[in-house]
């Protein structure tokens, strides 16, 4: 599951209220609604749920009610007494009320920890930080919508965005690959968005040897991608899961024609204090957990290591 270079400083009325609030809010501003920028502030666990045999979903409440005020793309630093803090992207819609969701795969010390826990237990939040997606310039285009692995997590706060503002989108492609079918994030909603009306959904993985019923696409990502049929100058991709397939990926899309400034991707590279000074998510000139987490391929393709 990056101080912002994408909030707009001049709002219109024609705003939806959720995205205004998010977007008055500058995280780099220590007097922001959240309190400090380096202070977490508490939040209860109000369920948990399996996903997987290495991933949980967390849903989270402010104490006191108050929404975390973020937009899809963004993520938090989470923080449990005497286990550190890590960047857990945001895994829900701010159009789905004041509770929030994190997808937390079991990798080191602190979500270790967090896979023990349960509903009433308390986590420490900072944030929400860095740069969404651009919903501005997402409005109006069809999106063709890309996630490998845990990267569903964070896309699912832009699906469920989408599918909450239907009138707002073009025609949504949703293309998902896993490790296996036991390692599938989020099964229910994606046999939804399978047969919605709304959304065109195509799932891969890698392999079901472990699964003999499995009846579904194996292989590679990539191999969705050569059969859709899409209208580049209409179309915006936005991809979101492990670096390996990022390259492999763009070169199916550069194919067909989608050119550098309607690809979006997230890079969520060790970023571990979330406000810029570590410098351990550097990507040349860049800080990944500033100046993205999200951003269009023209931006970033040029500089070593960010793909």
């Amino acid at each position: 599951m990056p101080c912002n270079l994408y909030f707009q400083t001049i709002l219109t009325d024609t705003k939806p209220d959720t995205e205004r609030m998010c977007e008055q809010m500058h995280p780099s501003d220590p007097n922001h609604k959240n309190g400090s920028l380096y202070l977490p502030f508490d939040c209860e666990i109000v369920a948990v749920k399996e996903l997987t045999p290495a991933e949980k979903l967390f849903r989270v409440r402010r104490t006191g009610g108050a929404p975390l005020g973020h937009l899809p793309g963004q993520f938090v630093q989470v923080s449990l007494l005497g286990w550190g803090e890590a960047p857990i992207s945001v895994a829900s819609s701010p159009t789905r009320g004041e509770l929030f969701e994190l997808g937390v795969r079991r990798a080191g010390t602190l979500t270790g920890a967090m896979h023990q826990m349960k509903a009433g237990d308390t986590l420490g939040i900072r944030g929400p930080f860095g740069r969404p997606f651009d919903l501005p310039r997402l409005r109006g285009q069809d999106l063709l919508l890309i996630s490998g692995g845990c990267g569903l997590a964070p896309m699912r706060s832009l699906i469920q965005y989408c599918e909450d503002r239907p009138l707002e989108f073009g025609h949504i492609s949703i293309l998902y690959g896993a490790k296996s079918p036991a390692y599938t994030l989020f099964k229910d909603e994606l046999a939804a968005w399978e047969t919605s009306a709304r959304f065109a959904c195509s799932l891969t993985v890698d392999s079901s040897s472990e699964e003999k019923c499995y009846g579904g696409n194996i292989g590679l990502i990539t191999a969705l991608i050569p059969p859709l049929t899409f209208v580049p100058e209409k179309t915006i991709a936005v991809i979101v899961g492990p670096p390996a397939m990022y390259r492999a990926v763009i070169v199916e899309l550069k194919k067909k024609r989608l050119p550098s400034n309607r690809i979006v991707l997230s890079l969520e590279r060790q970023m571990r204090c979330g406000v810029g000074k570590c410098g351990h998510c550097t990507i040349e000139h860049l800080y990944c957990c500033q100046d993205g987490p999200v951003f269009w391929l023209n931006e970033v393709e040029s500089l070593k290591g960010a793909l």
